[in-house]
């Protein structure tokens, strides 16, 4: 549990707004937890009826993504065939995140996102506050800087920890 998780304040090791962005990030991965607290193996694999995701799925996606951004805006590239291969389902979620993304205990879900955002951290760790501020085309040709892409990966979050909440109550 974060130890001040509602003052968006200076970090130790960050620049100022690395910092605001961990501490929205950190925000939204906390409720993200709480909302899987204690799920069983057959919760975080279920389909209720009307939902295609799995809890399961949407936490892998959630690594998936993070993972995607941190190729993308840390080694400017995309993903080598073994990352694709890797992160694929979780990626693209569907018929392929249902064949694969199952079968797994809380742990592995939760061991993977920490992994991935203490890479995320690390790197951050590593730049200043104008790498947020460098910019690339992205979606339909239109300008997005690296602190835009950045919000898009937690906010991504907060919109899949919306589905896993009532993805929840279709399981009660």
């Amino acid at each position: 549990m974060l130890e001040q998780p509602f003052l968006i304040q200076d970090l130790p090791n960050y620049s100022p707004r690395f910092s605001e962005l961990i501490v929205m990030m950190n925000y939204a991965r906390m409720t993200t937890l709480q909302a899987v607290e204690g799920l069983s193996q057959k919760d975080l694999d279920a389909h209720p009826y009307g939902f295609s995701n799995s809890i399961g799925m949407l936490l892998e996606h959630m690594a998936a993504v993070e993972v995607w951004y941190q190729i993308f805006t840390f080694e400017h590239r995309d993903m080598n065939k073994a990352e694709a291969e890797r992160w694929h389902a979780g990626l693209e979620l569907g018929d392929a995140g249902k064949e694969s993304i199952k079968g797994k205990q809380l742990d592995y879900y939760l061991d993977t996102l920490t992994e991935v955002r203490q890479k995320t951290l690390a790197e951050f760790a590593k730049r200043d506050d104008s790498w947020l501020y460098e910019s690339t085309d992205w979606w339909g040709n239109k300008q997005a800087n690296n602190y835009f892409k950045w919000f898009h990966v937690f906010e991504d979050e907060i919109n899949h920890r919306g589905q896993i909440r009532l993805l929840k109550k279709g399981l009660a």
